[in-house]
Formats: structure tokens, sequence, C-alpha cells
């Protein structure tokens, strides 16, 4: 199973790049996948030790699998990325030199029809990231209703149509294979809108995934302790690939790049706001045209990193 665990890597030069200043130290990859950032960053700097985390056991294997070369250096752990700040403590790695977010999906969970994550293949309707948590997806389609349905279409970008796909996802229950969904949503699309865009459920795909899994939901949390975990000049990198992921991720660092600062803009702080963090770029990078052309899944990619300060 680890040998058929494949996803390649968005951005590594940059990421490896933002990361060649770092102090020597533990770089916490919250999200190790099959390991390609990890890799890279052991081979760039002696200095660096990973503390990798996934959801997945099948990326936990494969990142264990990739990374068994480097031995000690690499520690790996099956856990969400909401528990970063716990795990660090426990394995005494804390403070640490920096953490990596690659949010979203691998490209192994799209292409593994088993996982139900994507509609080219006829599977069981199943988005969980985590196999051993019990709500899935068929759960969430066949128990919850319309309101709930189009709320979480909403919250993952399914804006103008998700009262539609919603009503007709309970009008057509029970709903048990992803070629099934696909249907459903493309026949509650009017015909008009079904001819730009491409699929016309793939928001509907996204959007149930990201609720099943909370993606948003433990994110702002998972960002704050990320940044609270650093030692002084270690770094925070994080990959989005949605905008209400990056959304997330702009609010948080912004947040620390401020001291959460309430004065207006045009004055001097009087508030007493403490920055703990700078911000590394204006905005968020985005892939270049040769790695989208290679790699087409990364042109959603959007990259913002920031590096902690001395706080007294």
């Amino acid at each position: 199973m680890t040998r058929s665990f494949t996803h390649v890597p968005v951005m590594l030069d940059e990421v490896v790049d933002l990361f060649a200043p770092v102090p020597d130290g533990p770089i916490v990859d919250a999200t190790v996948g099959g390991g390609g950032h990890a890799d890279a960053l052991l081979a760039s700097k002696p200095g660096l030790s990973i503390l990798g985390l996934d959801r997945d056991a099948e990326a936990v294997a494969a990142a264990r699998a990739r990374l068994a070369p480097y031995g000690d250096r690499v520690r790996i752990h099956h856990a969400r990325f909401d528990r970063l700040a716990e795990i660090a403590a426990e394995d005494g790695a804390a403070p640490v030199s920096g953490v990596l977010f690659d949010l979203g999906v691998s490209s192994h969970q799209l292409d593994e029809a088993e996982r139900g994550f994507a509609f080219r293949h006829d599977a069981p309707v199943d988005m969980r990231m985590d196999r051993s948590q019990t709500f899935d997806a068929a759960t969430l389609m066949n128990e919850a209703s319309a309101d709930e349905i189009a709320r979480v279409l909403a919250d993952g970008g399914e804006t103008r149509w998700g009262r539609r796909i919603a009503t007709a996802i309970v009008r057509s229950r029970p709903i048990t294979t992803t070629g099934q969904l696909a249907e459903i949503v493309r026949a509650a699309i009017p015909a008009a809108a079904r001819r730009t865009g491409g699929h016309p459920a793939t928001r509907t795909f996204q959007a149930l995934r990201i609720a099943v899994n909370e993606e948003l939901a433990i994110l702002p949390t998972a960002i704050d302790d990320a940044i609270a975990a650093l030692k002084p000049r270690g770094r925070c990198v994080v990959l989005s690939y949605h905008s209400g992921e990056d959304r997330i991720v702009k609010d948080r660092f912004t947040a620390a790049a401020t001291g959460g600062c309430t004065c207006p803009v045009a004055l001097p702080c009087a508030c007493g706001a403490t920055p703990t963090v700078r911000l590394l770029n204006r905005g968020a990078r985005k892939p270049g045209a040769d790695e989208v052309a290679g790699n087409p899944r990364s042109e959603s990619a959007r990259l913002r990193a920031v590096e902690r300060l001395e706080v007294a």
C-alpha cells in the first residue's frame, strides 16, 4: 500500500528556500502526506529533523517508509494537525524551528477510487481522510437536513446553486455512490450553467470533503498553535488550495503580525499590541507556469509564510 502512495509536492523549491534560514531543530510537517516536502527539507539541511503528522494512516505508512533512511531525525504520528502543540510537547520538540501545512487533499486520495473523494470513479461516497472516524460523506448526505447541506455547500464554495443541490440530494436519498451523487448535482444545475467551469459536481464534492474532515473548523486554532510553538526566527509556511483556507491563513497571520492591533491604519499603534511574527511576502505566492504545466493540480495553490520575532 505504501508503494502506491503518490503525491507530487507543490512549490517544493519555494518551501525549501523559505526554511533555509531557520535555526537547527525540528520542523513540524503537519500534513506529511507521502513525505515529499519532508524529504527535501531533511536533505537540504543536516541540522533539521522532522516531526510529521497526518490523519491518513496510509500517508503515515508511506512517509515512514520514504523517510526511513534519515533514522532518528524523523518521527511520524498518526494525528490531525490540530494536535501539533500537544504532540510537539510530548516529543520534547517544542519550541520548534518551523511548521509546514500542505492543506487540501492529496493526489493519492483523489486517485484511489475506494476513498470516494472524486467522481471520475464510481465508488462508495466516503471522503474520510482518517478512515477510523465513523462520520463520512454518505452519512452527511443521507441524514442532514436540506438547510444543513446547503450551509455545508456554501461554506465549501458552492454559493450559487447550493440550495438547489441540497434539495435534490434530500429528494434522491438514499445516496450511496460517487457516480450517483455526481449525476444528482449535474441534474440540479441549469443546463446553461453546466457548459462552463468544468464538471458541475466539483464544488459539491470539495464542500462535502471539507465538512466531513472539519478542515476549515480546525485550521484557525492550528495556525495559532503553530505560531506559538515557534522559536525565534522559526517559520510557519502554509500551502492552501481553497479560498476559505487561504482566507483563514491570511487572517491568522495578519493577527499575529499586528499583535491584534485595533488602531486606525494611518496612525501609530497606541493600543499596546505586540506583533509576534513578520510576514515574509506581501500577499500569497503562486506556483509558476512551468510547475502548473507539469502538475495541473498545483494551479490553485497559494503560499503564505511568517517568521517568529524575538518577543520579550
